[in-house]
């Protein structure tokens, strides 16, 4: 058998490792000095926990999971017609119960629905797990990735958005990746569609303009026809999302084309305040007003965010919302939300591109102590210890090899420091330190070896 991995995934070599936990360690202190508390979910949810909170779109994309016991002889005889109605899309418990978690977020709204009594509100809290969609595999989307959120539970206050958008701003000032921060809010997007004859079209609208990027203005407007829309509905939208100009201009004309309509007012009184206060902490302007952002996700209710990095050939690399009842769908009303996701695999696919990983995670092993013999490693193995106790990451090479085999090992692995402790160091109580940048090396006392390569 030819070895191999699911397509959609990828395994993870120490280089790539070590750069993804820089992404990650950016993005989790980030998050902890806003005050936000570690959480982890299980990878597997009950298959009615996830489906109909994402939209026809997304519920096609979740991995389910076959029960258990199905080759029981008394279950077969029904697990066949069960079968038959999950391959028309259906769900049945007699044949799968659990799912792989879609996202974080409603993960979030079903732990906060359990343990509503037990926690401070508003509760804020950030997650960094894998999830699992059954997508079609290219650069940037993978079937398996990791993501970032940071979500509050339980206060309304439009605080939490300016936050969560510095929170962007930081972590991509610190990992050097310009961005925009792209901005609009769902009322806007209701009173769009009672501007094209009720709320009921608000699914088919948010779900075709969410695919302009990808499909371009004429494929929305043909799937905007399929879902039913008149002529002088799709020249609506159509003139909704190719509004032009500043942040104000935009929202000014905005203004004049919903004509009074007061959920629409509402999401641009939102828009403004979170400018004003965003623009008062952050120099640069990064955030964007888009009126085709859409974000298709059905619990999504007030802001949304979406973020795409400048000078790179990706899409969003990170995204979120307001979702004032989500919890609703759990049975537990009057809960709101907000939150954040930051797509890993996808940043990190963004700064190889733009080149911009510090070249010092690359380093793993600082020093490699050469193997000149069994008495000689005996005696290296507590002066290793010692530098680990230091804090400083220390091999032996393991076994007696001629120098220039022990040297291509170190090259190999770009460890910067080569320690030699032969027979005549013993005796003398010394150790040669040697940088392999400059070939400089020195004579050191062996419990100064630590404080060499320090300095």
């Amino acid at each position: 058998m030819k070895a191999s991995i699911p397509q959609g995934t990828r395994d993870f070599s120490a280089a790539v490792l070590r750069r993804r936990n820089f992404i990650f360690n950016t993005i989790r202190s980030t998050f902890e000095t806003y005050g936000f508390e570690p959480l982890e979910t299980p990878a597997l949810e009950n298959t009615e926990t996830l489906l109909g909170k994402y939209g026809d779109e997304g519920d096609k994309l979740i991995f389910k999971i076959l029960n258990n016991g199905l080759d029981n002889p008394t279950k077969q005889a029904s697990a066949r017609e069960d079968f038959e109605k999950v391959l028309e899309g259906k769900t049945n418990k007699g044949i799968t119960e659990r799912a792989l978690r879609y996202d974080l977020t409603i993960p979030f709204a079903r732990y906060v629905a359990m343990n509503q009594g037990q926690l401070t509100m508003p509760f804020k809290r950030y997650q960094m797990q894998p999830v699992w969609r059954a997508d079609r595999p290219q650069r940037g989307r993978y079937r398996e990735f990791y993501q970032c959120d940071a979500d509050v539970a339980g206060s309304s206050s439009l605080l939490h958005e300016i936050e969560l958008a510095l929170i962007y701003s930081s972590v991509f000032k610190h990992l050097r990746v310009g961005i925009e921060i792209h901005i609009n809010n769902r009322k806007i997007l209701h009173a769009l569609a009672m501007l094209c004859g009720g709320e009921d079209r608000m699914t088919d609208i948010t779900v075709a303009i969410d695919k302009l990027d990808k499909i371009g203005i004429e494929k929305v407007k043909e799937e905007l026809a399929s879902r039913g829309l008149t002529n002088n509905q799709i020249s609506v939208v159509e003139s909704f999302i190719s509004i032009a100009g500043t942040n104000e201009e935009k929202l000014d004309q905005l203004m004049s084309m919903l004509n009074g309509n007061t959920i629409g007012e509402d999401g641009i009184r939102e828009i403004r305040y979170i400018l004003e206060q965003y623009k008062n902490n952050v120099s640069s302007e990064e955030m964007v007003v888009d009126f085709s952002l859409a974000r298709g996700l059905n619990y999504y209710t007030g802001t949304i965010f979406e973020v795409k990095a400048t000078g790179a050939q990706m899409g969003s690399i990170g995204g979120g919302g307001r979702y004032d009842d989500l919890t609703g769908l759990f049975g537990v009303k009057g809960i709101e939300g907000v939150g954040i996701s930051f797509g890993v695999d996808r940043i990190y696919d963004v700064m190889e591109e733009l080149n911009v990983f510090p070249e010092h995670i690359q380093t793993g092993t600082t020093a490699l102590f050469f193997n000149t013999g069994e008495t000689e490693q005996n005696h290296v193995l507590p002066l290793a210890q010692q530098l680990r106790a230091q804090g400083i990451a220390c091999e032996i090479y393991h076994e007696a090899a001629k120098f220039d085999k022990q040297f291509k090992y170190a090259e190999r692995k770009s460890i910067p420091y080569i320690v030699i402790v032969g027979s005549k160091e013993i005796l003398s109580g010394t150790a040669i330190v040697k940088k392999l940048s400059t070939g400089e090396q020195q004579e050191v006392k062996q419990e100064e070896i630590g404080l060499n390569i320090k300095s």
